[in-house]
């Protein structure tokens, strides 16, 4: 492979985003022998012949048929370079190379070396690389001795460039508003969790977009002050990682709320290592009374507790940090002689009284995938000289096992979103129609090695295996044959010592027995094809646009193995651009819009030397139905020829405009030619002859001047 520097990106040719499939390029080839083995130039094989391939087309393929010579040594470089601003997007058509053939993608990296996308060993049918920048290579290399070199066909296009998708914090969230440049994402945390970063990032530098910083992340402190609490959350410290970290082993917060009101502290998670400590205290001061102190009580109120006062103070001791020990705590002020706002977490309530005053009544449901542990489903608040609800509140917690039926549904591993236990033993039972089969969607299995999840298909009876997974998995569907599926797992009883997963979650549903996709929509501005009567499995539908609009999204979908499309439905976008009309020869032009939308301008003026023949403007305008044109031919630049017309012109009207000096002032009776005059006398009474250069004759103040018109 030659060593090549990075080309400059080249940001003269304003291209629109249109797609196009014509080529301009230019190359070299360059063949070496060893001149010493010739005194005489005769014909030779060559040794190594190396191609150099350009292209500034906004679109175009990369065929190595066009370059490359039939065999023998090569080495070619094929370069495309596109406007700054725009990437340059490659999708791999075919690929069929030899041993010791070499094919590679490179992009220009941020310090201007070369930089390896992709090889032959990752190059498929189909495959999309994408550049960094507007700068994209592609390099091939033969060293085959035989008749053959290998062959390839590269597809590019450009695309905007842009910031990558920022990625979202661990528990917090980020919104992006845009991605080109100058769009910006904002991010924030969850409850009880604060930023560490800046919290809004914006996406700078158009020819290679970068966000203006890194991403922040969300922890949570140790330790803190909050004046007039309302509601929020108060976490164990999130655990600090580094050399040079260091992490303290006693966390204090205090909470103060507005006067004559009281807190309620609801522990959502409570999970201590051996020498941790959770003291609550119901004031600031030292002499106030415990809430709850986990060292001297072995009773857990997960029911929550309530302070005597406006204020709270939480003292958390422990050895070192870890995450999967610790607590979250929720805390709510409300006012005297009313109830505190129930909380359920995983489930959510309904109630009679807002304000939850004496005789308000809550119900509580959980989220799907959760039951109802620890409490009853209704409470209700009671006590007018000090309200207090009857009964505790619930808990959701998502089960371990249990028989499913109805339409769909959600699995959960144990204890979801928490951690799930060591050597647990779950299974549930799905059962729908008996004219039906169930269809799950494993959206997420992240369990440890150690773990087992399977799937079966059939009733006890005659059940089976529709997989077994370990570890973690990206997303995928399986379907039964039969109306009963059942899903089983066991974990890790080492989990403590070999670690944990995240869990996984299982949507389930009853499907058809059909054996055929669902039907595609019908998109606007366009129509589908299907070669196929019927969307089986492997039947592909291509949809189309009608003149004047471009297909957005794949044109091609395959009906899959799980009986779901391959992609979502394109659609069709009215074309609201023209081509670029091109350039013309010893001319320079101008746009109005670099886009080329509807109504710009382009004018062309001609160099030095040229005149234009043809209108200097044209104008990009819209028609119903069909693709923006437009409105004329290109003009055309012609060597200007005016000075040596202007030199004959001349000399022929002086040579016609002497001629006729002489017919008037020379050709008179008695002259030596002889010849009357060409025009009558028109003052007969003057008989005296006269020699003036230019006559003007006056009589009485009447003057008439006779000149010759030609």
């Amino acid at each position: 492979m030659p060593l090549l520097s990075a080309p400059q990106p080249d940001a003269s040719p304003p291209w629109p985003s249109r797609r196009r499939t014509g080529r301009d390029l230019s190359s070299s080839c360059r063949l070496f022998s060893d001149p010493r083995r010739h005194s005489a130039p005769i014909l030779v094989l060559p040794e190594t012949s190396s191609c150099s391939v350009t292209f500034k087309q906004p679109e175009g393929y990369i065929d190595s048929s066009d370059a490359l010579p039939s065999a023998g040594h090569v080495r070619c470089t094929y370069t495309i370079t596109v406007y700054a601003g725009y990437g340059v997007e490659l999708q791999v058509k075919s690929v069929n190379l030899s041993d010791g053939e070499r094919l590679s993608i490179r992009g220009v990296a941020e310090g201007g070396a070369w930089l390896l996308l992709a090889n032959q060993t990752l190059l498929v049918e189909g495959q999309v690389i994408r550049s960094p920048s507007n700068t994209l290579a592609v390099f091939f290399s033969s060293a085959r001795d035989d008749d053959g070199v290998g062959t390839f066909l590269l597809h590019y296009q450009i695309f905007r460039l842009s910031c990558l998708l920022p990625k979202r914090p661990h528990f917090g969230e980020v919104t992006v508003l845009d991605l080109l440049p100058g769009g910006t994402a904002r991010f924030h945390c969850h409850m009880g969790y604060h930023l560490q970063g800046k919290p809004l990032v914006t996406c700078v530098n158009a020819s290679r977009p970068a966000w203006s910083n890194k991403e922040p992340t969300c922890r949570a402190l140790c330790g803190g002050t909050v004046k007039n609490a309302t509601l929020g959350r108060v976490l164990s410290p999130s655990p600090h990682h580094g050399p040079n970290s260091t992490q303290k082993h006693s966390c204090s917060w205090s909470l103060e709320a507005a006067q004559e009101r009281r807190l309620h502290l609801h522990l959502e998670r409570l999970l201590l290592g051996p020498s941790d400590r959770l003291v609550l205290w119901s004031g600031l001061d030292a002499g106030s009374v415990v809430l709850f102190d986990s060292g001297r009580s072995a009773h857990v109120p997960f029911e929550g507790v309530i302070s005597e006062g406006p204020a709270v103070r939480i003292q958390y001791f422990m050895e070192q940090p870890d995450q999967n020990t610790g607590f979250n705590i929720r805390y709510e002020a409300f006012e005297r002689g009313h109830c505190y706002e129930p909380y359920l977490q995983n489930g959510n309530f309904t109630t009679s009284d807002p304000l939850y005053g004496v005789g308000a009544v809550v119900q509580f449901n959980c989220d799907p995938g959760h039951a109802l542990e620890q409490g009853p489903p209704i409470i209700e608040c009671i006590s007018a000289r000090d309200p207090y609800w009857n009964d505790t509140e619930p808990l959701c917690k998502a089960q371990c096992g249990g028989d499913l039926s109805g339409p769909g549904g959600v699995i959960l591993s144990p204890n979801w979103p928490e951690w799930y236990g060591e050597g647990e033993e779950c299974a549930w039972n799905i059962h729908v129609g008996e004219d039906k089969r169930v269809l799950i969607d494993v959206q997420l299995l992240n369990i440890s090695d150690g773990d087992l999840l399977t799937v079966t298909d059939g009733d006890e009876g005659a059940a089976r295996s529709l997989g077994h997974y370990s570890g973690g998995r990206a997303p995928f569907k399986l379907f039964s044959s039969t109306p009963d599926l059942s899903v089983t797992f066991h974990s890790d009883p080492a989990g403590l010592v070999l670690g944990k997963g995240e869990g996984f979650i299982i949507n389930y549903m009853e499907v058809s027995h059909n054996d055929s996709c669902a039907d595609l929509p019908e998109i606007q501005n366009g129509w589908k094809t299907r070669v196929d009567g019927l969307a089986l499995r492997g039947a592909r539908v291509t949809y189309h646009c009608d003149p004047g609009y471009d297909l957005q999204g794949g044109d091609t979908l395959t009906c899959q193995m799980d009986l779901s499309w391959s992609t979502q439905p394109p659609f069709c976008q009215k074309i609201m651009y023209c081509s670029d009309p091109g350039h013309v020869e010893h001319a320079a032009r101008s746009l109005s819009d670099p886009k080329l939308l509807v109504g710009t301008t382009v004018r062309y003026r001609c160099n030095g030397g040229y005149i234009l023949q043809g209108g200097a403007t044209i104008t990009c305008y819209g028609r119903e139905p069909g693709t923006p044109v437009w409105t004329s031919h290109l003009p055309r630049c012609a060597r200007d020829s005016l000075p040596l017309a202007g030199l004959v012109l001349l000399l022929l009207m002086s040579a016609l405009l002497g001629g006729i000096y002489v017919l008037a002032t020379r050709c008179r009776p008695g002259s030596d030619l002889g010849l009357p005059l060409v025009y009558p006398h028109p003052y007969r009474q003057i008989t005296a002859e006269t020699e003036f250069e230019n006559p003007i004759y006056e009589v009485g103040g009447d003057s008439r001047e006779y000149e010759v018109s030609i």
